[in-house]
């Protein structure tokens, strides 16, 4: 958890580590999950409240430090400033956006609870994943970067199909409020 929490260590070795521990039996399964998860979300809290009492001049200086880069702030931010709060669940499966897409949800204040269960939702299955995996590979659980391939791309596939399909709905009831006005 506390490795999640300060995210200086990628999640996926964190919870794949996790997994090693539940494989020789000195933690079980569903607690490595669930500090995976309380984990997670804490390290995004901690971005979201950078970003809601930092802002963009915060994280532009020191943002170096947690691996976030103005390149990702731009990005995320436009995101979620075209998207909406929606963005924060699915972009959690698409790299470099999985963390900086806190940042936009702090600075734009989104509701602190809606900001947790989007987050926490897309946290679970990426704990689940890596715990298992990291489970499976017992003594090779540093190897995981290797063995996640074939289930991370069907992952990725199904967050960037929900990101379309949530654009599109975004995208379709702007246009059809703005017809409306006319």
């Amino acid at each position: 958890m506390l490795g999640l929490m300060i995210e200086v260590i990628p999640s996926e070795i964190v919870l794949a580590y996790g997994g090693y521990l539940v494989h020789t039996g000195r933690i079980n399964f569903i607690g490595a999950v669930i500090f995976g998860v309380v984990g997670g979300v804490i390290a995004q809290l901690f971005i979201y409240w950078i970003g809601r009492y930092g802002g963009r001049p915060i994280l532009e200086k020191y943002g170096k430090y947690i691996f976030i880069h103005k390149k990702h702030i731009d990005v995320a931010e436009n995101w979620f400033l075209k998207y909406g709060s929606g963005v924060i669940f699915s972009a959690r499966f698409i790299p470099v956006a999985r963390h900086a897409i806190s940042i936009p949800a702090g600075m734009a204040k989104m509701p602190i609870g809606k900001f947790i269960t989007l987050t926490t939702l897309a946290v679970i299955p990426w704990s689940i994943l890596f715990v298992y995996l990291g489970m499976l590979l017992g003594d090779q659980w540093k190897h995981v970067d290797e063995k996640a391939g074939p289930y991370i791309m069907p992952i990725l596939l199904v967050a960037v199909a929900l990101l379309i399909v949530y654009v599109l709905i975004k995208w379709f009831g702007s246009s059809k409020k703005k017809g409306d006005a006319k």
